[in-house]
């Protein structure tokens, strides 16, 4: 049972009533709720805290629900919540990989960003991590036939492991089929158990070094209350 008293004791008489009706409603395995809403409450303060809350009521909801329902209640969630900006407007960086309670807090995040949010949060609704893959592309915007091409980041869902993979994508709302995104070439894809180079060498960076700030944001995330 998650204690949130001391937490509560911190907050206005609003927000106290609050957390106390329905804040320890629901405890998942791999996150602290409570921890999380401290947190965001710090370091965001109202708007964080909504956000942090209306992320609880989605596991809350979607928790026993089938993967398929899962995925596009997870990817609309996102997708509508958080703006789309580059690293450098959110965080002054040129490269950053933001934990969910940081995308979340901010309402803010780059491709990276959407994408570790669906794959911890699918994770935390059960679904096994390595059904998913954290899949780097080369995206054509505007459509196959466009020359404009840049570095992109998706979630690919493997409903089984030789199956064609869905992929969740912030671009975009559909959740479609690989073989429906023409506009999109694999470069590679990781997850918690390894890594995958598809047939076209990566180029802005080598798997190693992403995989570094992959293990960056998860030391955070244990951090943040998220394991």
């Amino acid at each position: 049972m998650l204690n949130y008293r001391p937490f509560v004791g911190k907050l206005g008489p609003w927000k106290a009533i609050f957390f106390l009706l329905f804040g320890a409603s629901v405890a998942f395995a791999g996150v602290e709720l409570d921890r999380l809403l401290q947190l965001a409450d710090q370091r965001y303060g109202d708007s964080g805290v909504a956000s942090v809350s209306a992320w609880r009521d989605l596991l809350t909801e979607t928790s026993n629900q089938p993967d398929a329902a899962k995925l596009r209640r997870v990817n609309d969630f996102f997708n509508r919540r958080i703006h789309f900006g580059d690293d450098s407007d959110i965080w002054g960086k040129r490269d950053y990989w933001a934990t969910p309670l940081e995308t979340l807090g901010r309402a803010q995040g780059d491709c990276e960003d959407f994408a570790i949010a669906k794959y911890v949060t699918l994770k935390l609704l059960g679904v096994p991590s390595d059904k998913m893959r954290l899949t780097y592309v080369k995206a054509r915007i505007g459509g196959p036939q466009s020359s404009l091409v840049q570095a992109h980041m998706v979630l690919s869902y493997y409903p089984a492991p030789n199956d064609e993979p869905l992929v969740l994508d912030n671009l975009i709302s559909d959740i479609r089929p690989a073989s429906r995104r023409t506009d999109l070439t694999t470069i590679f894809g990781f997850n918690a158990e390894g890594l995958w180079v598809g047939g076209v060498a990566p180029r802005a960076a080598s798997p190693s070094q992403r995989l570094s700030k992959w293990q960056a944001v998860l030391t955070r995330m244990r951090e943040e209350g998220i394991d």
